[in-house]
């Protein structure tokens, strides 16, 4: 009875840390190339507006990889989310700090954020674990996109939030290397023209509220 209600409570503890508690990185905030210049206001508010849909992004890996390991059929490919799941943790603490640095707040929509990839992360996972790493790798593709979009949007000034992007990016881009070499599977073009479209709805959203 225990191993079955195991996932669950890993499930919810992961819920709740991701949406309530303060996360913690493993590593250090990445540090800028060149010292912080001055913003004005409305700069500000849009790397402020930036950074929470970054942070959000966060709090989406962290939905899907906690959901695709409560349903791995490899130990191994179980083992390999929950490691992600830990690495995406420094995304959120970096992206969540330089909310606060800019005095920036969280989407106010996050437990929506995550209850709705939790579903997607689930049904993936139960497609079997070759298309669960497809989604994985197509998902992170996509983020690497969008971060790179984002380094066009931010203010010059801002080179503390750049080097976040930065790092974030070169994380995803190995993330979707990974999923490859691990045995994901391509897919159809249907599904990633659905996911492009939902993050297109997650992202302007969570640009304003």
């Amino acid at each position: 009875m225990t191993a079955l209600f195991d996932p669950v409570l890993t499930a919810a503890d992961a819920a709740l840390r991701t949406l309530f508690a303060r996360p913690h990185a493993t590593r250090v905030l990445p540090a800028p190339s060149q010292a912080p210049g001055e913003m004005s206001e409305t700069e500000r508010r849009e790397a402020g507006a930036l950074m929470r849909v970054n942070h959000v992004g966060e709090v989406c890996a962290q939905a899907l990889y906690t959901a695709q390991a409560a349903v791995a059929r490899d130990p191994a490919l179980r083992a390999h989310f929950i490691e992600a799941a830990h690495e995406e943790t420094d995304h959120l603490a970096w992206t969540r700090q330089r909310l606060d640095d800019l005095g920036a707040r969280p989407s106010l929509l996050n437990p929506i954020w995550y209850a709705g990839a939790f579903s997607l992360g689930l049904v993936a996972g139960r497609l079997g674990d070759p298309l669960s790493l497809g989604f994985v790798a197509e998902t992170e593709r996509q983020v690497e996109a969008h971060l790179d979009s984002h380094l066009d949007r931010l203010p010059p000034a801002d080179s503390a939030s750049r080097a976040v992007v930065e790092q974030m990016k070169l994380d995803e881009a190995r993330h979707a290397a990974q999923a490859v070499d691990a045995g994901a599977a391509e897919l159809p073009a249907p599904a990633k023209a659905l996911m492009r479209m939902a993050s297109r709805v997650m992202t302007t959203l969570a640009h304003r509220i």
